[in-house]
């Protein structure tokens, strides 16, 4: 069946709903250059007024899958499970989470990318390990899945290229906030990678994506229906991310820090949400009734770790660097540390060199910020907050002016942080 792309366009314009077929006539036509950039513009700006219904999404979804090939790993005999972040500073719970769902024996076949902007990429922080290897092809993804049980790698370019395509125009267009658009990204990615189990973790704040609770709630609930009706099994837990997740920001730091929670240590707000996820993981792969935490403490999920990264050529043992030059903050007052911005200090860890504005931009691996006290903490006039390291001196001064206003020191008792705020299964 043909369509017109200009009558498709005019179509949702006008409020009207697309059918099955024309989705799959657009998405296919506009991946294989038929349907110019300009109309393809002209429909995005369609949805992001005027929105999509369940089963437009799906289809959308679906379209965008079938432009690509899809993985399957049901020739491995265990359950499969992966978890997908919509983004936040600080959040490097992919590093330790996967090793500890590993093992428990299930599969956790994670592809990952790279950050841009303010929100760091896990591959960028696994690339601060000494050999790290990103790329894999689909068979070594596959025997790294049957012998450790657990794999972080990037995504192959036969995964979703109509979503690749369609992601780059929306980033020009001002369409990036789109549901259905955002929805239909995610998805279509995380349905192709072939996991049995997917659970979301939906950041809510200054540092997410996704400002409010109703927003976030809303992606939650289109993605969380796009994997029912795909046949995955899916939830989405909602998480705070109004100021940073653990106390290190940065590539090589976040490795640190996520190498100290499978010691059996780490913050506790990072651990936290480590062990709530890998819980939810397992519920959803048949493996409810276990004692998680209890992996992170004996050195189970550790060996995990440490098989993984040797298993792509980095050295599990490598110290992670810092950048060449510090500055420390101290407080200016006693006080509670009332108020310690995610997205002031995301901004700030970028500007030192931990994070890029274009995706051909080179990261420092030692670049980053360090946090002396987390919010809510008592703090004295003259102690340290946060220390800064790149290895560019020069950028300390713009990096300094990103906080500035960020953090607020006042009198008064501290507040505990609710880090899990709602939780969303159908």
């Amino acid at each position: 069946m043909s369509f017109d792309a200009v009558q498709l366009i005019l179509q949702k314009r006008d409020r009207g709903e697309l059918s099955t077929e024309a989705i799959n006539w657009l998405i296919q036509n506009y991946t294989s250059g038929v349907v110019a950039d300009e109309q393809m513009s002209a429909m995005t700006m369609a949805i992001l007024l005027n929105g999509m219904n369940r089963r437009e999404i799906k289809d959308l979804t679906m379209a965008m899958i079938a432009s690509g090939e899809r993985l399957d790993y049901s020739h491995l005999g265990s359950h499969t499970a992966d978890k997908h972040s919509t983004g936040g500073v600080g959040d490097k719970i992919t590093l330790p989470l996967a090793p500890l769902v590993a093992a428990f024996g299930v599969a956790v076949p994670q592809l990952s990318g790279r950050g841009l902007g303010h929100t760091g990429g896990t591959l960028d922080k696994l690339e601060a390990i000494p050999g790290w290897r990103a790329s894999l092809s689909n068979q070594e993804m596959f025997e790294q899945l049957q012998k450790v049980g657990a794999v972080i790698c990037a995504a192959g370019s036969g995964l979703a290229p109509a979503d690749k395509k369609l992601y780059a125009l929306r980033d020009v267009t001002g369409t990036v906030e789109a549901i259905p658009l955002i929805a239909s990204s995610i998805m279509s990615k995380k349905i192709a990678e072939g996991t049995g189990a997917l659970v979301l973790d939906v950041k809510v704040g200054s540092g997410a994506f996704m400002k409010t609770l109703d927003r976030a709630r809303e992606l939650a609930q289109v993605m969380v229906g796009i994997g029912q009706d795909a046949g995955v099994k899916i939830s989405a837990i909602l998480t705070d991310m109004s100021t940073p997740l653990g106390r290190k920001i940065g590539n090589g730091l976040e490795v640190e820090e996520s190498v100290e929670v499978l010691a059996g240590g780490g913050p506790a707000d990072v651990v936290e949400l480590t062990v709530t996820l890998a819980r939810e993981m397992l519920k959803l792969a048949g493996k409810g009734d276990v004692d998680v935490a209890a992996a992170l403490k004996d050195g189970r999920a550790m060996d995990k770790w440490r098989q993984m990264i040797s298993a792509q050529g980095g050295n599990p043992e490598a110290k992670m660097t810092r950048g060449k030059h510090s500055h420390t903050i101290l407080a200016d007052e006693d006080g509670t540390l009332e108020t310690l911005d995610a997205l002031a200090v995301g901004i700030a860890s970028w500007r030192l060199g931990a994070g890029r504005a274009r995706k051909e931009d080179a990261v420092q691996a030692g670049a980053g910020i360090e946090l002396h006290a987390q919010q809510g903490d008592s703090v004295a006039k003259g102690q340290p907050l946060l220390t800064m390291y790149t290895d560019d001196e020069e950028r300390f001064e713009r990096s300094i002016e990103a906080l500035a206003g960020g953090y607020k020191i006042a009198k008064g008792k501290s507040v505990e942080r609710k880090l899990v705020l709602d939780k969303i299964t159908e």
